[in-house]
Protein backbone atom coordinates (compact mmCIF):
# COMPACT_ATOMS: atom_id res chain seq x y z
CA UNK A 1 0.00 0.00 0.00
CA UNK A 2 1.17 3.51 -0.79
CA UNK A 3 1.55 5.36 2.52
CA UNK A 4 1.49 8.79 0.85
CA UNK A 5 -1.87 8.07 -0.80
CA UNK A 6 -3.30 7.08 2.59
CA UNK A 7 -1.80 10.01 4.48
CA UNK A 8 -2.44 12.87 2.01
CA UNK A 9 -6.24 13.17 2.47
CA UNK A 10 -5.88 13.15 6.26
CA UNK A 11 -3.21 15.88 6.25
CA UNK A 12 -5.02 18.04 3.70
CA UNK A 13 -8.32 17.48 5.51
CA UNK A 14 -6.69 19.02 8.58
CA UNK A 15 -5.86 22.12 6.52
CA UNK A 16 -2.16 21.30 6.31
CA UNK A 17 0.19 20.78 3.39
CA UNK A 18 1.86 17.40 2.94
CA UNK A 19 5.56 17.98 2.23
CA UNK A 20 6.98 14.48 2.30
CA UNK A 21 6.30 10.89 3.33
CA UNK A 22 9.40 8.73 3.86
CA UNK A 23 9.49 5.13 5.06
CA UNK A 24 12.97 3.87 5.96
CA UNK A 25 15.12 2.08 8.47
CA UNK A 26 16.79 4.31 11.08
CA UNK A 27 18.82 3.07 13.99
CA UNK A 28 17.61 -0.50 13.68
CA UNK A 29 13.92 0.38 13.48
CA UNK A 30 11.55 1.29 10.67
CA UNK A 31 10.15 4.82 10.69
CA UNK A 32 7.31 6.34 8.69
CA UNK A 33 8.12 10.06 8.74
CA UNK A 34 5.37 12.44 7.62
CA UNK A 35 6.45 16.05 7.15
CA UNK A 36 3.77 18.75 7.05
CA UNK A 37 3.68 22.52 6.65
CA UNK A 38 1.05 25.23 6.99
CA UNK A 39 0.31 28.84 6.15
CA UNK A 40 0.61 29.75 9.84
CA UNK A 41 2.67 28.45 12.72
CA UNK A 42 1.87 24.85 13.57
CA UNK A 43 1.09 24.14 17.20
CA UNK A 44 1.98 21.00 19.08
CA UNK A 45 -1.75 20.32 19.46
CA UNK A 46 -2.28 20.49 15.68
CA UNK A 47 0.62 18.09 15.07
CA UNK A 48 -0.64 15.71 17.74
CA UNK A 49 -4.14 15.76 16.29
CA UNK A 50 -3.02 15.05 12.72
CA UNK A 51 -0.65 12.34 13.98
CA UNK A 52 -3.56 10.58 15.71
CA UNK A 53 -5.71 10.87 12.58
CA UNK A 54 -2.92 9.55 10.34
CA UNK A 55 -2.33 6.63 12.70
CA UNK A 56 -6.06 5.74 12.70
CA UNK A 57 -6.24 5.95 8.89
CA UNK A 58 -3.21 3.71 8.45
CA UNK A 59 -4.69 1.17 10.88
CA UNK A 60 -8.12 1.25 9.23
CA UNK A 61 -6.64 0.78 5.76
CA UNK A 62 -4.52 -2.17 6.89
CA UNK A 63 -1.13 -0.51 6.45
CA UNK A 64 1.00 -3.22 8.05
CA UNK A 65 4.62 -3.34 6.92
CA UNK A 66 5.52 -4.84 10.29
CA UNK A 67 6.55 -2.87 13.38
CA UNK A 68 7.28 0.78 12.67
CA UNK A 69 7.26 4.17 14.38
CA UNK A 70 5.11 6.99 13.02
CA UNK A 71 6.63 10.47 13.24
CA UNK A 72 4.64 13.53 12.17
CA UNK A 73 6.59 16.78 12.22
CA UNK A 74 7.02 20.16 10.59
CA UNK A 75 9.69 20.91 8.04
CA UNK A 76 11.43 23.02 10.71
CA UNK A 77 12.66 26.59 10.76
CA UNK A 78 15.49 25.96 8.33
CA UNK A 79 14.26 23.47 5.76
CA UNK A 80 14.53 22.34 2.17
CA UNK A 81 11.85 23.84 -0.08
CA UNK A 82 9.93 21.11 -1.89
CA UNK A 83 6.39 22.28 -2.55
CA UNK A 84 4.93 25.34 -4.31
CA UNK A 85 3.40 26.42 -0.99
CA UNK A 86 6.80 26.36 0.69
CA UNK A 87 8.31 28.48 -2.10
CA UNK A 88 5.40 30.93 -1.81
CA UNK A 89 5.86 31.23 1.96
CA UNK A 90 9.63 31.70 1.53
CA UNK A 91 9.24 34.74 -0.76
CA UNK A 92 10.97 37.71 0.85
CA UNK A 93 13.03 35.46 3.11
CA UNK A 94 16.63 34.30 2.98
CA UNK A 95 17.39 31.10 1.10
CA UNK A 96 20.44 29.16 0.02
CA UNK A 97 20.48 27.60 -3.44
CA UNK A 98 22.81 24.69 -4.09
CA UNK A 99 23.73 23.91 -7.69
CA UNK A 100 24.81 20.52 -9.04
CA UNK A 101 28.56 19.87 -9.43
CA UNK A 102 30.61 21.90 -9.73
CA UNK A 103 28.66 22.93 -6.63
CA UNK A 104 27.96 26.56 -5.93
CA UNK A 105 26.07 27.97 -2.94
CA UNK A 106 24.08 31.12 -3.66
CA UNK A 107 22.53 32.91 -0.70
CA UNK A 108 20.07 35.76 -0.90
CA UNK A 109 16.51 36.92 -0.48
CA UNK A 110 14.03 34.95 -2.60
CA UNK A 111 12.37 37.51 -4.87
CA UNK A 112 10.41 35.13 -7.11
CA UNK A 113 10.09 31.47 -7.98
CA UNK A 114 8.36 29.79 -10.89
CA UNK A 115 8.79 26.59 -12.94
CA UNK A 116 11.56 28.16 -14.99
CA UNK A 117 13.78 29.97 -12.51
CA UNK A 118 14.42 31.44 -9.09
CA UNK A 119 15.32 35.10 -8.60
CA UNK A 120 17.42 36.05 -5.57
CA UNK A 121 18.63 39.40 -4.34
CA UNK A 122 22.23 38.66 -3.35
CA UNK A 123 24.95 40.92 -1.96
CA UNK A 124 26.13 41.31 -5.59
CA UNK A 125 22.65 42.24 -6.86
CA UNK A 126 19.77 40.33 -8.44
CA UNK A 127 20.57 36.84 -9.66
CA UNK A 128 18.38 34.57 -11.77
CA UNK A 129 19.02 30.84 -11.37
CA UNK A 130 17.42 28.50 -13.92
CA UNK A 131 15.60 25.58 -12.26
CA UNK A 132 17.77 23.22 -14.32
CA UNK A 133 20.78 24.59 -12.36
CA UNK A 134 19.18 23.98 -8.93
CA UNK A 135 20.02 20.90 -6.87
CA UNK A 136 18.24 22.13 -3.72
CA UNK A 137 16.92 25.23 -1.99
CA UNK A 138 16.66 25.71 1.76
CA UNK A 139 15.57 28.52 4.03
CA UNK A 140 18.25 30.30 6.03
CA UNK A 141 17.58 31.95 9.38
CA UNK A 142 19.60 34.86 10.73
CA UNK A 143 20.01 33.39 14.21
CA UNK A 144 21.65 36.56 15.61
CA UNK A 145 18.58 38.60 14.62
CA UNK A 146 16.26 35.96 16.06
CA UNK A 147 18.13 36.04 19.39
CA UNK A 148 17.95 39.83 19.49
CA UNK A 149 14.17 39.63 18.96
CA UNK A 150 13.85 37.11 21.78
CA UNK A 151 15.75 39.38 24.19
CA UNK A 152 13.26 42.22 23.74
Amino acid sequence: MNAEALVRPVVEGAGLELVEVVFRREGGRRVLRVTVDAESTLTLEALSSVSERVSRRLDLEGFDPGPYALEVSTAGIEHVLRTPGQYRRALGGRVEVKTPPPMELIEGVLVSADEESLVLMTSEGERRVPRSDVASVRTVVDWDAELRKAER
